[in-house]
């Protein structure tokens, strides 16, 4: 009777051991799919523009793509960086999209600011906006 109470208690313990080393093999995974960047590309609802992101310091570009060259561009949504030079990391920003086609929030991940981005066809529509 001892041996098969030691037997079945040492099955256990190797049953639980080995789950553990699989959700710890399933934690490393999906960290590592997530890999800091120092650009990051978002859709947008419309399916030809894309807002470039340097996540570093928060400086934004409208990225337009097309099956005809000439409707091909890159331009700036805010030129200044947000963040001081010396207080650049990788993912340090991120973009989350709003229910509004033009508009995203960025979000200072290190410090909570936010912004409201606007993208555009018309130049004079573009631009970077705190939210205080």
């Amino acid at each position: 009777m001892k041996n098969i109470l030691l037997l079945t208690f040492i099955l256990l313990i190797t049953m639980v051991s080995f789950g553990q080393i699989q959700e710890d093999d399933k934690i490393e995974s999906t960290q590592k799919k997530h890999l800091a960047v120092k650009y990051r590309l978002f859709p947008t609802q419309n399916m030809w523009t894309f807002i470039k992101l340097n996540t570093r310091n928060g400086r934004m570009w409208q990225v337009q793509f097309d099956v005809q060259e000439n409707n091909r561009f890159e331009t700036y949504l805010n030129l200044l960086p947000l963040a001081s030079k010396e207080k650049e990391i990788d993912d340090r920003f991120t973009l989350y999209p709003t229910q509004n086609i033009h508009t995203f929030i960025l979000l200072d991940q290190i410090d909570g600011r936010i912004w409201q981005t606007q993208w555009s066809m018309e130049p004079d529509y573009r631009g970077v906006l705190p939210i205080d």
